[in-house]
């Protein structure tokens, strides 16, 4: 069995007939990624692959249709991948664990923060849109493992297809948004703003959460507005992809793209490294414990997102100069963006897993809330949450974060 890589920028349809009228075999269409996009177009270029029982010459293919319709770029003779079904069957095994662990992680998140009377910092604003913005991205999972048992196939109709992707993009943008925004916040309230009132501070803190939906949904809506799903007239598989005008595809290409890479990963992860080691220095240097224990948070911060999202951009550039040919187009190109493209996404989506403990169960007044809630609610009468109360700390290891933030 072999594989022919036909790389174009066509609509997918269009691109099926013209190929197979000319072929008589077995057409199966495939997909980098599994899971939507994490971001707009991330994978928005559509890779068709045909299997065919006998090997020959497609280079002399004449392709019956416009050069307006029918854009081919490359065409390889390649061997079947191997492994396929074991990555994808895998890869669903592991989402299906970050689905269970983000969902219990955010949901409490979301529930203490809103149930507490009161969680000692300020920056809750941020931490409680950051977990509804995660447990929405989790909510999605199982919809992308239905098609990735599928080898990517989309059974689950057009709307779903537009609204799973919407509700996971924005949710996405939301989430490494929030991120930004809370390094932000911590470095000017305890260096520039300590002495502002209380009330203005959660007011701008609420006109910043609102204009970041509003950021995610708009950088969503273009990519989600091109999708559509097609069906395989031989086959009767279906897939959800995106459709950008004809006249300026390749372009609609590279552009989502590159605004994935900016907006999801480079500008992002400027401005929390940046605004953290400012957060850094800003610590007094003496050598107590708590502030050395602040400093480690700080740089778990910067590091726990490069490790998370750093390897999937990088492949996702690779994928921008595959496109633009600035790389040779090869079947072993193919079949490592096809592998790196899964792969690295399942480990970004582990950061929806990272926050919680990350920016909420490591700080020990969200710790009291938290057992209060769950522990110590029907146990108020035997003094065990007066005693912790009594060694409750507003300012203890996360003095340099959250001090100076009301």
């Amino acid at each position: 069995m072999q594989t022919v890589f036909v790389r174009s920028y066509s609509l997918l349809e269009t691109a099926l007939d013209c190929f197979q009228s000319q072929m008589h075999g077995r057409y199966r269409h495939d997909k980098r990624l599994s899971c939507g996009r994490l971001l707009p177009a991330l994978s928005t270029m559509d890779l068709h692959l045909f299997d065919y029982s006998e090997p020959g010459n497609f280079s002399d293919v004449s392709w019956p249709c416009n050069g307006s319709d029918c854009i081919v770029v490359d065409t390889v003779l390649c061997p079947h991948m191997p492994n396929k079904s074991l990555l994808l069957y895998t890869l669903a095994f592991v989402h299906i664990f970050i689905f269970v662990i983000g969902m219990i992680a955010n949901s409490v998140v979301v529930w203490v923060t809103i149930q507490a009377k009161t969680t000692g910092y300020d920056t809750h604003c941020y931490i409680l849109n950051l977990a509804i913005a995660d447990l929405w991205v989790v909510v999605t999972i199982p919809v992308w493992v239905v098609s990735l048992v599928q080898h990517n196939q989309w059974p689950m109709g057009e709307l779903t297809c537009k609204i799973t992707h919407l509700i996971f993009s924005i949710n996405l943008f939301g989430s490494i948004f929030f991120l930004t925004c809370m390094s932000v916040d911590r470095y000017l309230s305890l260096t520039h703003f300590a002495g502002t009132s209380s009330r203005r501070k959660k007011a701008v803190r609420r006109t910043v959460c609102v204009l970041v939906w509003l950021l995610a949904f708009c950088v969503s809506l273009p990519d989600t507005y091109y999708l559509k799903t097609v069906t395989s007239a031989s086959n009767n598989e279906t897939y959800c992809r995106s459709f950008y005008p004809e006249h300026s595809v390749k372009e609609w290409l590279i552009s989502m793209e590159l605004v994935s890479v900016v907006l999801g990963f480079a500008v992002p992860s400027c401005v929390i490294a940046v605004f953290y080691c400012l957060l850094a220095r800003a610590i007094s240097a003496s050598g107590d414990q708590e502030k050395q224990t602040s400093r480690k948070i700080i740089f778990s911060y910067v590091v726990v997102f490069l490790v998370c999202w750093l390897p999937y951009h990088v492949v996702v550039l690779l994928d921008i100069f595959s496109i633009l040919h600035y790389l040779p187009f090869t079947c072993q190109l193919e079949n490592f963006l096809f592998t790196a493209l899964h792969v690295t996404q399942c480990l970004s989506l582990v950061h929806c897993c990272v926050n919680p403990v990350l920016y909420s169960f490591i700080n020990r007044n969200y710790r009291y809330e938290l057992m209060k809630a769950f522990i110590f609610k029907y146990s108020a009468k035997t003094g065990l949450t007066k005693l912790i109360d009594a060694s409750r700390v507003s300012e203890t290891e996360y003095s340099a974060l959250e001090q100076n933030t009301k």
